[in-house]
């Protein structure tokens, strides 16, 4: 080979190097402009932990349960540990109490790694397939349904949550979340969903949380026990100085049947879905008042340059809301919901 080859090649080979070494140094929080999707490894690397619990259903780690994994987690715990499921299906409620914040749950992919359970009550939090309680949660690559068939329509038995989130600080990336009725419930703190899958029909986003849904999948199911149309986020802000709601930027909406982008569910309720594909299977109102009977002049049901057939907002309810750019922009970076102070990674 020539010398004029091998200085060619010194030259990429130093090249190759150096880009490596610059997206790895600009790795921070914001990954947005190095890379295209957050993985296990970099939420790992972010996270900085050599603390870790290995849960296997097939008997290969030091636990075969979830929460038997959770309970060995020291009260009071103040570093970060991984909780490594490994692939597998697991029957079994998982609940993370408030005395254990710092838990990273991390999964082999939503695919692989599923908690199922089968309930329902008339009480949400009680039928929750996953309870987080506790501050700095963040849990990667895990499908968590509720299969408990669904029962009398406008009964308890409707009540079948898939994950309650009530606490301050907790993240999920590339998580599912599966039921037929109020699947979501997201009660309330700071939350950042990243590239999830959140499947419904009747109010399947719920609570008055302060969140932001990144990229986000919203597939409608059918639900044919009922005669008005579901929604998809059920806000509740409870007064015009609560800094809650709920931001769908990005992503797209789906599935077999219509559904409303959402309901007034108080004088203040706030939700904005911006930069979404939208499919045929919204409703051309977009917006609900369905069993609320007061004043919508505070609420802020809000859409941004929104695509797909769904968006056409040629017939959308007189008292939804357009934004412009300069309206918008303050709901649509991890600043609404400040993760930059504590979020591990964010696109």
């Amino acid at each position: 080979m020539s010398s004029c080859s091998n200085m060619s090649l010194n030259i990429l080979f130093s090249l190759a190097f150096l880009v490596s070494v610059v997206r790895l140094g600009a790795a921070g929080g914001n990954v947005g402009n190095t890379i295209d999707v957050i993985d296990a490894p970099l939420l790992t690397q972010k996270i900085s932990t050599n603390r870790s619990i290995i849960v296997d259903a097939a008997g290969n780690g030091e636990f075969t349960s979830i929460q038997a994994a959770v309970d060995s987690v020291p009260e009071g715990n103040s570093k970060w540990i991984i909780v490594h499921v490994r692939k597998g299906v697991y029957g079994e409620k998982v609940h993370i109490p408030k005395h254990k914040p710092y838990i990273f749950m991390r999964g082999n992919g939503r695919g692989r790694t599923v908690v199922v359970w089968s309930q329902s009550s008339e009480d949400n939090i009680e039928s929750a397939t996953l309870r987080v309680e506790a501050k700095h949660f963040v849990a990667f690559g895990i499908s968590f349904k509720n299969d408990a068939p669904t029962g009398v329509a406008y009964t308890s038995q409707n009540q079948s949550v898939a994950a309650f989130v009530g606490a301050d600080k907790v993240a999920f990336y590339h998580c599912a979340f599966f039921s037929a009725h109020n699947t979501l419930f997201d009660y309330k703190g700071r939350h950042y969903y990243d590239d999830c899958y959140i499947q419904g029909s009747v109010d399947f986003i719920f609570g008055r949380a302060r969140s932001l849904f990144h990229n986000c999948e919203l597939f409608v199911i059918s639900d044919k026990r009922i005669e008005i149309l579901g929604s998809i986020a059920a806000q509740n802000r409870q007064s015009e100085d609560d800094e809650s709601g709920f931001v769908f930027n990005k992503g797209k909406i789906y599935g077999i049947d219509q559904v409303y982008l959402g309901r007034v569910k108080s004088p203040y309720s706030r939700v904005l879905f911006a930069n979404m594909y939208m499919s045929k299977t919204i409703e051309a109102k977009g917006w609900t008042g369905w069993r609320y009977d007061g004043s919508l002049e505070s609420t802020y049901l809000a859409e941004y340059r929104n695509s797909g057939q769904g968006s056409i907002a040629d017939n959308r309810v007189s008292w939804a809301k357009q934004l412009s750019d300069e309206e918008a922009a303050p709901l649509l970076s991890v600043d609404f919901i400040h993760g930059e102070e504590w979020l591990p990674a964010w696109l």
